[in-house]
């Protein structure tokens, strides 16, 4: 019997532009049309000042590592050892992710690092968004 892969969120109402996005190869962002808060998660209204006027919009894919932990038990989905992140956004959010194609130690994950979006579609549906360390 096959190992059971990763678990995959479910897409609503409320999140499905983000989900296009990443299938689009865009990491989209919500913005307040009143305060001009950018924010993540994705909801239907501004969580600073609770108005219904928000926008999305492409954010830029660049961030850099805010906070880490190194997993080093087997996960479904997961191989260990691998790093469980919070990237802050240029736009300013934090977003929980996993950081990819770097070493997964200490020594290769130095907070503040500069770090991009890479995308990986997991199924038809669903392509998730991952960081790895900013080339060039």
């Amino acid at each position: 019997m096959p190992e059971p892969g990763r678990a995959l969120p479910q897409p609503t109402p409320e999140t499905q532009h983000f989900w296009d996005g990443t299938k689009a190869g865009e990491l989209r962002l919500q913005r307040c049309d009143d305060c001009r808060h950018v924010y993540f998660p994705p909801r239907p209204f501004c969580p600073k000042c609770g108005t219904r006027k928000v926008s999305v919009f492409a954010a830029s894919g660049k961030a850099i590592l805010d906070s880490y932990v190194i997993h080093h038990r087997k996960v479904p989905g997961f191989e260990p050892p691998y790093a469980i992140a919070v990237v802050k956004l240029d736009e300013g959010p934090r977003m929980m992710t996993n950081i990819v194609e770097c070493p997964q130690t200490p020594e290769a994950l130095q907070l503040d690092m500069p770090l991009e979006v890479v995308f990986a579609q997991q199924n038809d549906a669903i392509t998730l968004p991952f960081f790895r360390p900013t080339r060039g």
